[in-house]
């Protein structure tokens, strides 16, 4: 079972790193590696286990945080968008790609977080408000997805870590509440 000491955080050379893609089929360590950090979500979620492990609370999670350089993810996400094409996303996602976005952007107005940072970091996260995305499941299969706002937030922060990319990066550094036109607001 994935716990907080698990987790590296920020500073630790890892999370600087592109990951390496995924080999089909699976090796049983990447698929148990898998299982384990969509475990540690749903306990994460789950009131009772997170305050008897001491878990923070996480809807995403990428093999990178766990010092492991590869390209998968964790997601488990209930959906806050009733229109939402995906009523709730939890899965592991191998090797996944943003194949196409929109222009618009969006953000999370109170900021983002994530289980390797721990400090609040202030700022709006400019992201794409919609985007579409691959990735293999843990038999190989190509999945394709469209997500749009805290779904695609979510996965692009996810996909961040594989390229060695923090949220805190997409910050404007002079103005941290900068808000180009157009932009999103999601509360």
């Amino acid at each position: 079972m994935i716990k907080m000491e698990d987790i590296i955080r920020e500073g630790h050379p890892t999370l600087r790193l592109v990951a390496e893609e995924v080999p089909f089929p699976l090796s049983e360590e990447d698929l148990a590696l898998g299982e384990k950090m969509q475990e540690f979500l749903k306990n994460s979620q789950d009131p009772e286990m997170a305050e008897k492990y001491g878990l923070r609370g996480g809807v995403g999670i990428a093999a990178p945080q766990l010092d492991a350089s590869k390209r998968m993810i964790a997601i488990e996400v209930p959906s806050l968008d009733e229109d939402s094409d995906v009523p709730h996303i939890s899965t592991v996602m191998y090797n996944p790609k943003i194949i196409s976005h929109s222009v618009q952007q969006a953000c999370i107005e109170e900021g983002e977080g994530c289980l390797s940072v721990d400090r609040h970091v202030p700022g709006y996260v400019i992201r794409h408000a919609r985007i579409t995305i691959t990735y293999q499941d843990k038999n190989g299969e190509t999945q394709k997805m469209r997500l749009k706002g805290y779904d695609a937030i979510v996965i692009q922060h996810e996909i961040d870590h594989l390229n060695g990319i923090m949220f805190y990066d997409h910050i404007n550094k002079e103005n941290p509440l900068y808000a180009p036109d157009g932009l999103q607001l999601l509360s």
